[in-house]
């Protein structure tokens, strides 16, 4: 049962995207301990400019 709910707690959070600021920040301490990451809040709005920016993505709000 633990690793059936455990395995559901991973998809939730890759679907979500909530897991991809967890690989952000490991990525970024792995590859320079001493650097300095960002906020989760800052990261996110970093990924909201991108996804909104790219004119491929066909992102429209209204």
């Amino acid at each position: 049962m633990r690793h059936r709910l455990g395995r559901l707690r991973w998809y939730v959070r890759e679907v979500t995207g909530e897991a991809t600021y967890d690989r952000y920040v490991a990525h970024a301490r792995s590859h320079d301990p001493g650097a300095r990451v960002m906020t989760r809040r800052a990261f996110e709005r970093s990924r909201t400019d991108a996804r909104e920016g790219d004119p491929r993505s066909g992102f429209r709000c209204c």
